[in-house]
Order: C-alpha cells, then structure tokens, then sequence
C-alpha cells in the first residue's frame, strides 16, 4: 500500500463538484453584487459547515477501512494534541474532495459571492493539508487559515487568528467551538446549526444573518442509516418453524418473535458500522453516496451511539432466550464485522460468507425452538443465498464496467471477472433447485405433506424466478442487492403467493 489511502478513480481534480441543488431561498448575483460592494471578507468553516461531515472523523475511518495498522500507529500522536493527530492522519490519507458531502445552498451562495468578486476564506479546524486540498478543488478562496502540526485552529484559537488576520470579517459556522468567532464576527451565518449553539447566540442577541440548511428529518435519517427496510431478511428466522409444521406452538412463535427483534437490531447495528467504514467508498457510487453517513446527514458519534443503544437492546431480548440462539447471534456479529473489516476484500470469500450469513439466521430460528434444522434446508439455502450474493456482485462489477471505473473499495474483483461470476452463480441457482428435487423424494417428507407431489409445481416457479434473475443481471436491470429486488418486485411477489399456494395445498 502506498503512503497515502486515495480513491483508485480518476485524479479528484479532474471531477466536477457535485452541482448544488436549488435552495429553499434562492440568492441572484444581483443581490450578492449589492450586499458585497462593501463587504467584509468571508470567513467559513469547513467541518459541519461547508461539508456536513467531519473530515477528520471521514479520514481516520478510511484509514482504518484500508489499513487499520496505520490507523493504530496514529493514535500515541494524540499524546502532544490533537493538532499533531490530524497531522499525522492526513499523511496517510487523501479524501476525495469531489465527492464530499458539501452543503449545497451554502455552497452556492460562495460561488455567488466569488463570482460578485468577494474574498472568501477557509477558516478550519481541520489540518492544513487537507483544508488546502479542498481549497484547489473548489477554487473559490483567496486563501486558507487552517490547522498545522502544532496548532490547533478551534474556537478562542481561531478567533484570535481570525482577528490578527482581518480588521472586520464575516463568518459561517456550526457548532459551539465556532460560538466565540460568531460573537465576534459583523456579520454572522450558521449552517445546519447545533441546537446548542443556537440557544447560546440567543442569549447573547447575536443576529444570525442567515442559515444555510441542508438536512434530513432527524427521525428519518435513523430509520434509513438502521436500515428498517432490509429487516424482512430475518423473517428467514421463522422458516424452520413453518417447514415443521409447528406454527401453532404459540410460546414457540412468541419466542421466534423475540429472536426476529434481537437480531433484527444486531443486524441494524451491524449496517450502521458497515457503513461507516465504506464511507468513502460509498461516495463514489451511484446510489450509495445517499446513505446518511456518506450523505454526512449523521456524525460519527450520532452512528456510535446508534451501534451502543441497538446492542443494548438485542441484548436485553437476547438474555430471555436460549443459549443457543445467543452463540449464533454472536457469530453472526463477530464474522460480520470480520466481512466489513477484511473478509469483503477476498474474492469468493465474500459471496460465500454472505450466503452463510443468510443461512446462519435459520440456523438460529431452529436453536431458539429446538426444531431440528434439516439437512436438506441447509444445502438448499447455501446455494440459493449464493446464487444472489454473486448475482450481487456481478450486477457491481457490470455497473463499473459501464462507467468504465475499475472496482472501488478494495473489492477483489476485476471487470474481466464478469463471465466467469456469471458462470458461478448460474452453477449455483442450479445446485439449490437439484437440491430442492431431491427433498421431493426423500421418503422423510411423507411425514409433513400428504400431498407431496404436489411439491413438484415449485420446481418451475424456482427455475423461473432464478433464471429471471440472471436474465435481468445480464440486462443490467437488476438492483445491486437482488434481496431488495425480491422483496419489491411484483413479479417475485406473485410467484410468491404462487409458492405458498403450492405448499399449501400439498400439507
């Protein structure tokens, strides 16, 4: 690995900034023309402020995503200060300041005032390598007031730089450490403002002159960063209990529902830390960059205590349950933090790891009623579920492909790969169905279907649908988690019903 963690994209430089999307209160060149003509220079903060997210939070994390061995190495750095810390990360790591989640309506108003010829600073707690990046790349600052390796630009320290730098200035912050260079600033501007810091300019009477506001509902952004939508794929908790037949056991129901909230709550907690470690990385994907922590809807300490308060929970369900649902829910955990750390990285390792994550959680739906967890279920399951992780990966792969990008996030897949992934996972659909034909005439099923050649009329609904999905993965009209796919195309829900018709009328 190089000194330096960067995207393995085109140089950062050479990509636009996002284009800003249209304000609530919209500000013409006309009117910043007529209130800069005797302006003050422009000061504005970087962390919270013109970029919603903490750079130095977004870097350290990074590093730790590519080289967590470099990231330890940083820490006895904090014994001479948090200067030095930041210093120190940022000679390792390089963010993409292209793909950064700026604050548009603040954003635009810069480039506004810039193009009305007005002198705009960056003034930033964040160390001076970066700030300077970020600074070339917007290219709308006359200069830079940042962090160095023995300084710490931050509230008093910032003021009094501010203050020995300009006669009179103007300022856009956040957060309470900005609270003392508002106090002091003419004109005083907040971007998506702590409820702290508000309260305080309050009761000084610091006229706030406007707020640049670029969030999310509160409430909204924690159901989305929890991932609620992605919890039916524990449902596969209750499936042993429905194939024995035992769905009238209703103290084993009760507590097949207790099962679904403790793990549906690990798996949130689990999302919350994948996500912050593929941060960066998700920044540059189409769709991913929308996820509350690369949109930086959410700070790291917001995502930490996420992780604490879910934790607490499962764990407050998980204590009423069997022991041996409790060594599958761990394992569950521990080896998805294992795939987000490292695992992830290894091609096949990843897809086989993903499709035992599936078939773990059946696992565990078995352990919390004693039901006995079949044979066939788990052979079936296995190439099944990887059959749609590497449908995953292949639709990935093609989407890079088409944007002629080669794998971000140290995947370690190649574009060339595509034909032989393809070729893997049609091999495995096919096993799963074999599988499945063979439970057909296992003499044990005469025990739960009176009916059970009526089992044969699922054989077309799996090829159908198995085959749909490769066909859509080569179409390029496959949704990048086929899971998701399912659960919200109505082709796959009818087929659904289908199903459950067919078993229905085979018991």
């Amino acid at each position: 690995m190089s000194s330096k963690v960067s995207k393995s994209t085109a140089d950062e430089n050479d990509v636009a900034a996002p284009e800003p999307a249209a304000p609530t209160s919209r500000v013409t060149l006309q009117e910043v023309s007529l209130q800069s003509s005797d302006a003050y220079a422009l000061c504005v903060d970087l962390d919270g402020t013109l970029v919603k997210s903490d750079t130095l939070a977004d870097a350290f994390l990074t590093l730790i995503r590519h080289d967590p061995v470099k990231a330890l190495r940083c820490l006895p750095s904090l014994k001479r200060g948090k200067a030095a810390f930041k210093a120190q990360v940022a000679t390792h790591v390089s963010l993409n300041s292209a793909t950064l989640p700026y604050n548009k309506p603040l954003l635009e108003r810069l480039r506004l005032e810039h193009a009305a010829g007005r002198d705009i600073y960056l003034a930033t707690a964040t160390n001076e390598e970066h700030a300077n990046r970020i600074a070339r790349h917007l290219g709308i600052f006359a200069g830079v007031i940042a962090s160095s390796a023995d300084l710490n630009l931050r509230s008093e320290t910032k003021r009094q730089a501010l203050q020995r730098r300009f006669s009179c200035f103007d300022y856009v912050g956040n957060a309470q450490s900005d609270a003392p260079v508002l106090a002091q600033a003419q004109q005083a501007m907040l971007a998506n403002p702590s409820p702290g810091l508000d309260r305080w300019l309050k009761r000084r009477n610091i006229h706030i002159v406007h707020v640049f506001k670029d969030r999310a509902p509160l409430w909204k952004t924690l159901v989305e960063a929890a991932r609620v939508k992605q919890w039916p794929k524990n449902f596969l908790i209750f499936l042993p209990l429905l194939l024995a037949h035992a769905f009238f056991r209703f103290h084993d129901v009760f507590l097949t529902c207790l099962a679904f909230a403790s793990w549906s709550f690990v798996a949130s907690a689990t999302y919350v830390l994948n996500d912050l470690l593929d941060m960066e990385a998700d920044r540059s994907h189409r769709t991913k960059r929308k996820r509350p922590f690369a949109a930086g809807e959410l700070s790291i300490q917001t995502a930490l205590s996420m992780v604490c308060v879910l934790l607490a929970l499962s764990a407050m369900i998980a204590i009423r349950l069997p022991s041996r649902f409790v060594f599958w829910l761990a394992a569950y955990f521990v080896t998805t933090i294992a795939y987000s750390l490292v695992l992830k990285k290894l091609a096949l390792v990843d897809v086989i790891v993903l499709a035992g994550l599936y078939t773990v959680r059946m696992v565990a739906g078995a352990a919390v009623t004693d039901v006995t967890f079949s044979d066939w279920l788990g052979g079936f399951s296995i190439f099944f579920f990887l059959t749609l992780a590497i449908a995953k990966r292949y639709t990935e792969l093609d989407n890079l492909r088409k944007q002629r990008q080669i794998p971000a996030g140290g995947r370690g897949y190649r574009v060339e790969d595509l034909e032989q992934l393809r070729s893997f996972g049609t091999a495995s659909g096919y096993a799963a169905i074999v599988i499945f034909t063979l439970y057909i005439n296992n003499p044990d099923i005469l025990r739960l279907y009176s009916h059970f050649q009526r089992l044969w009329l699922l054989i077309p609904v799996l090829i159908y649908w198995i085959n749909r999905v490769w066909l859509l993965a080569h179409r390029g009209e496959l949704d990048e988690d086929p899971v998701v796919f399912a659960l919200t195309d109505y082709r796959s829900a009818l087929l659904g019903l289908v199903a459950l018709l067919i078993v229905l009328s085979a018991v």
